[in-house]
């Protein structure tokens, strides 16, 4: 403990000359005192290595991302379980972006998405979709919300489709299907597929919506398959809601409005199977009526490509997994290329086995230095 006569000698020491140094060993001899002065003499050292060789992080990769096209809402709880590995329902709904403990604020919310990597090189990243469900396109139904044709005119198809602008070159697309199943392929397609591939995921998944908001939260437009009776059925069954071609039309409109009010946020519906339903007139009538008056689209496989329906239609050239190696999905994806060099525009369909899911991701890098452009499905839709 120490005292004022203790400190005396201290204090008299600018007197005597002789004195000092007693003094400084006293000090530099106390134990607290040595420990401070060793924290300072630390400190003045690292400010004067960061002086000279500057931010030690300023080399590391940096993100700026923009959440002006998202919500500005607190993200939802239940990201950490969306993204994290196996089968994990997917349960965001706004903004996958918000990864941190600190939320991006509005502040930071303005401008476009660049990503700055080591050595001053930036690439721009995808601008995520708006999250569905969209304000006038949409109404509750018996079984959950159903699109709709909004106030002035605009349709769903046009509302949820993934903008576009041609720069005139030869336009390729992609639908990777069979999503939602398979946790660990339909976060594949998600997040390794560029943004531009369109996405089409089961109805009878669960945590659909959770799905969907996540594919169009990187970019992807995305498309519903509609389970159709196909020409082996019973023996190869769609499901509970396959529309069946000898149903009659409002049967057809009521498996239909179950199948559309399973999510919210895709521009049109795709086909799953249908060799026979796509036959029938009965079936399609009935079919393209409900779209058309729902303002959906219709992309199919290629089965229904002599089909139309006063809908925004567009069909597959080819299946590109229908054999399963890597040189097949490449022999189809040329041919996919040599369609659109031959019409202006051509698209390919696909399952999301990992083989498609990485010869696409390969495709897709040099398919544009080849002189095409790689587009959604829904520019290259046509009412028909």
């Amino acid at each position: 403990m120490f005292s004022k006569k203790n400190l005396s000698p201290a204090i008299a020491a600018p007197t005597s000359g002789f004195r000092a140094p007693e003094a400084l060993m006293r000090v530099l001899s106390n134990p607290y005192a040595g420990a401070g002065a060793a924290a300072g003499l630390f400190v003045i050292t690292l400010l004067i290595v960061i002086a000279l060789i500057g931010d030690p992080s300023a080399s590391s990769p940096v993100v700026r991302l923009s959440l002006a096209k998202i919500s500005s809402d607190a993200a939802p709880e239940g990201w950490r379980e969306a993204l994290a590995d196996g089968s994990a329902k997917p349960t965001v709904t706004e903004d996958i972006f918000r990864l941190s403990e600190t939320p991006i604020g509005a502040e930071d919310a303005m401008g476009q998405a660049t990503i700055t990597v080591a050595g001053g090189q930036a690439f721009h990243a995808a601008d995520p979709l708006p999250p569905a469900p969209l304000a006038g396109f949409h109404v509750q139904g018996p079984s959950g919300p159903l699109p709709v044709i909004a106030a002035n005119g605009k349709t769903p198809a046009e509302a949820y489709a993934r903008p576009f602008v041609s720069n005139g070159r030869p336009k390729v697309a992609l639908v990777i299907g069979g999503l939602g199943l398979n946790a660990t392929a339909t976060r594949q397609a998600i997040d390794n597929l560029p943004p531009e591939i369109t996405l089409s995921f089961v109805p009878y998944s669960d945590g659909l919506q959770g799905w969907i908001d996540l594919a169009r939260a990187a970019g992807h437009e995305v498309l519903l398959e509609t389970p159709m009776e196909p020409s082996d059925y019973p023996d190869n069954d769609p499901g509970p809601y396959t529309l069946m071609a000898g149903a009659p039309g409002p049967e057809t409109v009521k498996k239909l409005e179950w199948v559309l009010s399973r999510a919210t946020g895709y521009f049109g519906v795709t086909n799953y199977l249908g060799s026979r339903f796509l036959t029938s007139d009965i079936g399609m009538n009935a079919f393209a009526g409900a779209l058309r008056g729902r303002g959906l689209a219709f992309v199919d496989d290629g089965q229904a490509a002599r089909r139309g329906g006063g809908v925004p239609r567009a069909s597959a050239l080819r299946i590109i997994d229908e054999q399963l190696s890597d040189q097949a999905i490449d022999q189809q994806l040329l041919a996919i290329e040599a369609g659109a060099l031959q019409h202006g525009q051509a698209l390919g369909s696909g399952f999301a086995y990992p083989v498609t899911l990485s010869q696409v991701a390969k495709w897709a890098e040099s398919v544009e230095s080849r002189g095409y452009q790689l587009a959604p499905a829904s520019a290259l839709t046509q009412r028909r």
